[in-house]
């Protein structure tokens, strides 16, 4: 089994895996992170200035290296789910699923069938029209993942709901947003710290993945302990490139 059709057993094993966001439109760094310890990356289109061309690119080079690869799209829509799994997503994460609505919807754009991507067996995912329907249309639903971004208080307050609708694989709580969302400008109060454990606790309850998004191993090891999460996406590329640098900066000055 490859690693990119044997992600979503894995992921949903409870297995502690390890990712980050990518912000640089540039199919290198996804052969530079392939190469990494790094179980996945996730490809920010949302937040990071990602075209179509850039993101069928780097989703090119992750099916060429079986390196799992999510794309945050930018909205929950269907053309932008298309986009996304027919390049070669391993999987999807959906910002601001704040309702039971945009769940069932999200999940059922992310599969083959009526009402939802319909059928296209000419894309990268599907082979380019070497793969049969049946074959894909089983792959459609039990390779492809759904991770649905829980970043308002009405997600928190619904979050049992959504991790209930079949086709809904993780809950990812974003912390910036929620705690924003609760009035606060840090990621330290009260609320975000219950909207972790009931998040969790729906997750678990429907046997789903528990995610968020932490800076640093440190933050992953409290919050494993603390509230349970088992898929980490750990900062960004553009962190490290500049920790990095700052730390050898540094240490050449110091000579």
């Amino acid at each position: 089994m490859s690693n990119i059709s044997g992600f979503k057993e894995k992921m949903l094993s409870g297995q502690i895996l390890a990712g980050t966001f990518l912000k640089t439109p540039n199919y290198i760094l996804v052969e530079v992170l392939a190469q990494s310890k790094l179980d996945f990356i996730c490809i920010d289109a949302e937040h990071a200035p990602f075209d179509r061309a850039a993101l069928d690119q780097c989703l090119a080079i992750s099916r060429a290296l079986d390196f799992p690869v999510f794309v945050r799209v930018g909205e929950g829509s269907a053309k932008e789910i298309l986009w996304a799994l027919d390049s070669g997503a391993v999987g999807l994460v959906i910002p601001h699923v704040d309702s039971v609505e945009k769940a069932e919807f999200i999940s059922k754009s992310a599969r083959y069938g009526l009402g939802g991507r319909g059928f296209a067996g000419s894309s990268r995912w599907a082979g380019y029209a070497t793969d049969h329907m049946p074959s894909l249309i089983k792959r459609s639903f039990e390779e492809t993942i759904v991770l649905a971004q829980i970043e308002e208080p009405a997600g928190v307050e619904k979050a049992t709901e959504i991790a209930s609708i079949s086709g809904i694989d993780g809950l990812f709580v974003g912390p910036a947003d929620l705690s924003v969302g609760y009035g606060y400008d840090h990621q330290n109060s009260d609320e975000l710290k219950a909207a972790l454990i009931s998040v969790g606790e729906a997750a678990r309850n429907e046997n789903k993945t528990f995610v968020s998004f932490v800076p640093n191993a440190e933050k992953a090891k409290e919050w494993n302990n603390d509230f349970g999460i088992t898929m980490f996406f750990i900062a960004s590329e553009h962190n490290w490139l500049r920790e990095t640098a700052n730390s050898v900066a540094e240490k050449t000055h110091q000579i």
